[in-house]
């Protein structure tokens, strides 16, 4: 969700309501307060880029160690600073030699050396530094000043809109958490221009080394063909799971769940339609074999299953990096809320949601629920880019095997499968047992129909060689 910040307007000493007078006095002194910055720092930075910045002489190992800094422009406080910093990088860029000279010359050729009264303040910057040496380290003086800024500029977002009382108190809560989300990444305000390709093409081949070696693979759905095929789960992309009640969706979205957990990845699991019991009994019963039924039964645990579910604890659950949600409402937000918390506490790969069409979203006369769909359907994926994790949705299909309000949801995901039981089609089948998990949709290769066994009494879903 977009939500726009109104600008805040000052009301003057004399024009404060005496109710609100405590309220006010607090005001101008945040907002008219010096930000953090460091001048020095920042001349000193500049001058030990301009001492440091030509290729094969001895001290250009200093200009490397500040930009392994990641120091940008934006971070610098004065402007002037900033436009003298993208000069430098600019020649760097172009591998050209950086010092005063080269340095003014860009500068004037941009048309922006009088924005600092001339070549002579480069000068200046270099006699501020004191050794070039320590140019990284007066490189992260700056960069934690800039990030307090950023902290500063994110809180009187959150303020400015408090104050407008705009909005409902979902929107606000919304607003409030991504704020919170991008000051503890380190990213608020600090936009850039967008990488070129050239920039880019170094790492996309170390990517592609690491692709084609077998080190660098999506997190695994737990079925080493349904792996191949679509190079698992990638980060910021959706993976719907499409069935008809009843045949398992959830099931199989669960024991994907605990094997990308099982790998080290961070995993929520929320549940619309199952209780966290009923889901602790299922990750139970398929990671101990122990029947689903002796579970959920009076008497149904004999001593070796009692065992089993003791042993699981240190383990299995203890140790397993999964989290299980179940949300008071059912609304967008509530997940969203919980799975931002989630990414901050200790990171999140891995989202599941059961299921995309018990999500609620606030509804007006006009909106269809194709429409409300949509939404969440957006939502999610909007979720998995932000938090760079990857989502599994499941999605109930109706009783001709079509996909409820389909449109948006294969639109916005990258791998749709749909969950087949040739034996609940013909009694007495061949097939007993086995599902067909169909690729309908896969942006990472083909289409394809993989089969796996059903062990539906352990709550579990196996690859064929494992049975």
């Amino acid at each position: 969700m977009s939500t726009t910040i109104p600008a805040q307007h000052h009301q003057a000493p004399d024009d404060r309501p005496d109710a609100d007078e405590g309220l006010w006095d607090d005001q101008p002194a945040a907002f008219t307060r010096v930000p953090p910055q460091d001048l020095d720092a920042e001349q000193s930075v500049i001058g030990a880029l301009l001492l440091s910045g030509t290729p094969g002489t001895p001290s250009y190992r200093y200009f490397a160690e500040i930009t392994e800094t990641g120091i940008r422009a934006e971070e610098y406080y004065r402007p002037v600073h900033q436009t003298i910093h993208r000069a430098i990088y600019a020649l760097h860029a172009s591998r050209e030699p950086v010092d005063p000279v080269t340095v003014a010359a860009e500068l004037t050729k941009r048309g922006e050396i009088s924005k600092m009264g001339g070549a002579s303040y480069l000068h200046t910057c270099i006699r501020a530094v004191p050794t070039a040496a320590n140019g990284a380290h007066y490189a992260e003086i700056i960069r934690a000043k800039a990030y307090r800024r950023a902290i500063i500029e994110s809180a009187q977002r959150i303020l400015q809109y408090a104050y407008s009382e705009e909005g409902d108190e979902n929107e606000v809560r919304e607003l409030v958490e991504q704020q919170l989300t991008d000051i503890i990444a380190g990213t608020p305000g600090m936009s850039e221009a967008p990488p070129a390709v050239g920039d880019l093409y170094l790492d996309f081949v170390a990517d592609l080394e690491d692709i084609q070696d077998g080190k660098k693979t999506g997190l695994t759905y737990g079925f080493e063909d349904l792996d191949m095929i679509t190079s698992g789960m990638q980060p910021g992309n959706v993976t719907v799971i499409a069935a008809q009640s009843g045949v398992g969706k959830s099931t199989l979205a669960l024991n994907a769940a605990v094997a990308a957990a099982k790998t080290g990845a961070k995993v929520m699991f929320s549940s619309l339609e199952m209780s966290s019991t009923e889901l602790m009994q299922k990750i139970a019963a398929a990671e101990g074999r122990v029947a689903l039924h002796h579970l959920t039964h009076k008497g149904g645990l004999n001593q070796a299953g009692w065992e089993t579910v003791r042993r699981l604890g240190p383990e299995l659950f203890q140790t397993l990096p999964l989290r299980v949600y179940r949300p008071d409402g059912a609304s967008m937000g509530d997940i969203g809320s919980a799975a931002r918390a989630s990414a901050r506490e200790d990171g999140l790969d891995v989202l599941v949601v059961d299921y995309l069409q018990l999500v609620e979203v606030e509804q007006s006369r006009s909106i269809t629920r194709e429409q409300a769909v949509a939404s969440v359907s957006r939502g999610l994926k909007n979720l998995s880019v932000q938090l760079d994790c990857h989502v599994i949705a499941l999605s109930q299909l109706n009783d001709d095997g079509l996909m409820r309000e389909s449109r948006a949801i294969k639109s916005d995901a990258s791998v749709v499968i749909k969950v087949e039981r040739p034996d609940l089609e013909e009694e007495g089948s061949p097939r007993a047992g086995e599902v067909d998990l169909v690729v309908e949709k896969n942006r990472f290769g083909p289409t394809a129909r993989v089969t796996v066994a059903a062990q539906l009494h352990f709550s579990r879903f196996v690859d064929m060689a494992r049975t």
